[in-house]
């Protein structure tokens, strides 16, 4: 069981929750003023059942219009507060929670477990349909219209010419004083119909670079740019222009995982360590 203590002496528990949301009318995960996100909503409800301001740390914060169906945060409430089982609140949540966003599970965290700095890989899916309709009106909100002929097989190829640990600099957003240096451990396609879908998995992602990864290769895909343009992206050192961001709505965060209880602590530690520049040449 994780457990602190509040500067009044009183004992804090850490809880787990696993969260599936529809991004489509939020602002994102990250609390905004004026705005409405996945966050304000959690802890707004979560500190009234508490009865106490509670805040959230998540695993991956997603953009406006991004989903998830699994999504992890943590968050420290007083003990004297839960119940014998965290789980009932589960139902209590789901009745003041708008329907767009759910808990779907609450569990006392392992010690040192933290959501973010914890986790060892991410896996998200984006879907595109080539359908000349464009999207079935039941998908339209996670599924986008892209009724363009593409080569699947181009695209998996440059798709997988990225794998690896890389500067992602090219795909990314720049935010100061963070890494763009990544893992790519995973990122392919399959077609069902008219339905493509990417598989994209890596130890985490920067700003944008899932949307961008699809954006390039969708290029790719159109016979735009060559299979040689998208590996030739990791040399970039700064935002490639030429590199469209795909629309945030084909985009949902689908798990998150974590290493054994035990493994935890060196986690955290290993994460925190901000990554240098690649030396040109190296890692592949």
């Amino acid at each position: 069981m994780a457990s602190d203590e509040t500067p009044d002496g009183d004992t804090l528990t850490r809880l787990r929750l696993d969260i599936s949301y529809d991004g489509t009318d939020f602002s994102g995960w990250a609390r905004q003023p004026g705005r409405r996100t996945v966050c304000g909503e959690i802890e707004d409800k979560l500190s009234a059942i508490v009865r106490s301001p509670v805040l959230l740390t998540v695993a991956g914060r997603t953009d406006a219009g991004v989903h998830a169906s699994g999504q992890v945060a943590h968050v420290d409430v007083p003990t004297a507060a839960l119940p014998d089982d965290p789980a009932r609140w589960i139902r209590r949540l789901a009745r003041f929670l708008p329907r767009d966003v759910r808990v779907t599970g609450i569990s006392v965290a392992p010690e040192h477990f933290d959501a973010r700095f914890s986790a060892i890989r991410r896996h998200y899916e984006y879907r595109l349909t080539t359908a000349v309709y464009g999207a079935d009106p039941l998908r339209a909100r996670d599924i986008v219209a892209w009724p363009k002929g593409v080569d699947l097989d181009a695209m998996q190829q440059a798709s997988r010419s990225l794998l690896g640990l890389h500067d992602f600099a090219a795909f990314c957003k720049r935010r100061e004083g963070a890494t763009t240096v990544r893992e790519l451990q995973r990122f392919d396609w399959t077609r069902e119909g008219d339905i493509l879908t990417a598989y994209v998995s890596a130890d985490a992602f920067c700003w944008s670079m899932v949307r961008s990864l699809v954006g390039a290769a969708l290029a790719v895909g159109e016979g735009r740019r060559s299979v040689e343009w998208m590996t030739s992206l990791l040399d970039e050192r700064e935002r490639a222009a030429a590199v469209a961001v795909a629309p945030a709505h084909g985009l949902s965060l689908v798990r998150v995982d974590y290493p054994a209880d035990g493994e935890l602590a060196a986690r955290n530690v290993a994460t925190r360590e901000m990554r240098g520049p690649i030396t040109p040449g190296c890692c592949g």
